[in-house]
């Protein structure tokens, strides 16, 4: 038979379940590693093109690490997992009958199984001026923004002859406000004394603001004792028992309308879900988080799986990065098992624990061992915080790269050690003088 009149064979190949995720955290990126060896095709959905590494983002705002090293390109998770494809985007509507998704761009796309890990945002329990005159460090631009502020205050102290003092608040003494202050007081009492010898190091404050009468409310109180101390230690200012009324732009109004001036505000207390998750006509419970039944599926919907901060559990879980990889890797097995044919697991929290580093040789660590604590601090907690939060990372160079900056600053001489900094305005030296006639003659 000739070619021409050979007959053609038509060959339909069969369509994959379609896995759509939405949010590259650490719970998303946990569902995409559990699906590796699925038969499905993964789409990742963020309005971000990387992860950033939320636990050491106030490195990068204290200018101890480089905003990449804590960042991972989430296109470079095709490269060990051929399985998945991304999108950038923002979800803003979801047709649950229709299994399709709308995107803030206008763009859609459908979907077999949804898992939305979107994550949670800042929290300013409704504080005038809050969120308009505070450094949030949840993302890394705020991280950024936060870095640029601080060194942009000491470089305008540096070119001023009034010799006004400097301070810097932190509200919140959770373990990200406590971290913050830590590290803020290091770079005080280390490095200012050689890079700004202009300055006095006794004139810049930190103060850690805290509502409740201690520091690292969900820890052991001998853990907390020991922050506190620790922090105290390093020159911080604790104001405990103390509310926040109004944040300005020159500074903190507190509840019992006493002010503090401070050149920067860090809001480091609460998290809360965006507005938009509303409109995606799930059910949510307390805090707007969505509501998921024990296997992690959202109530009422068979094939939708919500993790992280983003879901609400039967028994409510903290807000942290261990239970969202948990439940990211749990959702993946899920959806494995469904595909084919096995039954549903409902998922366990398996507690390992927190830790917090109050700075240099100084943390605080409540490991479960065998369901039991193991409670310990000072150089062996600070390595083991160090070493865990290293391996945490994702690409072997973020690793290099942070265990090249960490062991610089905080194991070799302090007089070597150079901030990571970036661009800041010029402060012209008659702005300086025509400031302080003015400050004079008011």
């Amino acid at each position: 038979m000739s070619e021409q009149s050979s007959p053609v064979r038509v060959v339909s190949a069969r369509r994959r379940p379609h896995v759509v995720i939405v949010g590259g955290g650490m719970a998303g990126l946990m569902c995409i590693r559990a699906l590796r060896k699925a038969d499905v095709d993964v789409t990742l959905v963020d309005r971000h093109t990387y992860n950033a590494f939320q636990p050491l983002l106030y490195q990068v705002a204290t200018a101890g690490l480089n905003p990449g090293d804590v960042t991972y390109f989430l296109r470079a998770a095709r490269m060990s997992q051929r399985n998945i494809s991304f999108r950038q985007g923002e979800l803003v509507g979801i047709d649950s009958d229709a299994q399709t998704l709308a995107f803030k761009d206008g763009g859609s796309m459908s979907y077999d199984f949804l898992v939305l890990s979107t994550g949670a945002t800042t929290n300013y329990f409704g504080t005038k001026g809050a969120e308009e005159n505070t450094f949030a460090i949840y993302t890394r631009a705020q991280a950024l923004a936060l870095r640029d502020r601080i060194f942009t205050n000491l470089e305008h102290a540096a070119a001023s002859t009034s010799g006004e003092e400097l301070c810097i608040a932190v509200v919140g003494a959770g373990p990200t406000g406590v971290e913050m202050a830590g590290a803020l007081a290091e770079l005080r009492n280390d490095a200012m004394a050689s890079i700004y010898p202009e300055l006095d190091p006794r004139r810049t404050h930190i103060v850690l603001i805290e509502m409740a009468g201690k520091v690292l409310g969900p820890f052991d109180v001998k853990l907390q004792e020991y922050a506190a101390k620790a922090l105290r230690e390093r020159g911080v200012e604790l104001r405990l028992n103390t509310s926040v009324a109004e944040v300005r732009p020159d500074g903190v109004e507190f509840g019992d309308g006493s002010f503090l001036k401070a050149g920067a505000v860090v809001w480091a207390t609460g998290v809360t879900i965006p507005k938009l998750v509303a409109g995606w006509g799930l059910p949510q419970g307390r805090g707007g988080r969505i509501t998921v039944d024990e296997n992690l599926r959202v109530i009422g919907h068979k094939n939708i799986f919500a993790a992280g901060d983003l879901a609400l559990t039967p028994d409510p879980l903290p807000q942290l990065g261990t239970p969202a990889q948990q439940e990211g890797k749990h959702i993946g097995k899920q959806i494995s098992a469904q595909i084919i044919g096995r039954p549903l697991t409902a998922f366990t929290y398996h507690d390992k624990g927190t830790m917090a580093t109050i700075g240099r040789r100084a943390a605080v660590c409540d490991i479960k061992v065998l369901g039991k604590s193991v409670r310990y601090t000072g150089s062996l907690a600070w390595l083991t915080w160090m070493l865990l939060h290293i391996v945490l990372l994702l690409g072997n160079r973020n690793r290099l790269a942070t265990f090249v900056n960490l062991f610089t600053k905080y194991l070799a001489p302090s007089r070597r050690t150079n901030p990571i900094v970036g661009d800041v305005p010029v402060f012209e030296h008659g702005q300086a003088i025509r400031e302080e006639e003015q400050k004079k003659q008011a």
